[in-house]
């Protein structure tokens, strides 16, 4: 009975759908948002859901990547270097605006060890995938969800 009880609660109701959409595009418009990951899906091996707190903030023009890696790495410092883990600013950053029912953002950064390209595509409910191309590394994808009650730290 619990278990029927809490899918329940899962859906939405079209009130409730209409408010998160409209907190998703606020957020994705002011370039303030936090996309929380869950799941990775490096381009070797097999997916696997992960916990912690992994996340990517944008912040205007500012990134701050969390994110675990899993791959192979062709140059980087000894010890692996940063990874997906840095502070930085943000290059480029081009936003296609809602096309139906999603949003693509793609944005380049260099975290002095590696050139980066993310590619995130949020869905009106604020799922999300992000795909991260890197030069050193191999490229890795993640699922999320964009949390439009986040507070940035």
């Amino acid at each position: 009975m619990l278990l029927v009880s809490g899918c329940g609660t899962m859906r939405m109701s079209p009130e409730e759908k209409q408010r998160v959409a409209e907190q998703v595009q606020q957020k994705l418009d002011a370039r303030e948002y936090t996309i929380e990951i869950n799941y990775m899906m490096p381009l070797r091996g097999g997916g696997r859901a992960i916990t912690g707190d992994y996340s990517i903030v944008v912040s205007g023009d500012k990134i701050d990547s969390f994110l675990p890696y899993a791959g192979a790495a062709r140059n980087v410092p000894y010890g692996g270097g940063k990874a997906l883990i840095f502070k930085d600013d943000i290059d480029e950053y081009a936003d296609s605006g809602f096309i139906k029912d999603r949003r693509t953002i793609v944005f380049t950064t260099d975290n002095d060890e590696d050139n980066l390209t993310y590619r995130l595509t949020i869905f009106e409910d604020g799922q999300a995938t992000v795909q991260v191309h890197c030069t050193n590394r191999d490229d890795i994808s993640f699922r999320g969800v964009l949390n439009p009650d986040a507070k940035k730290e």
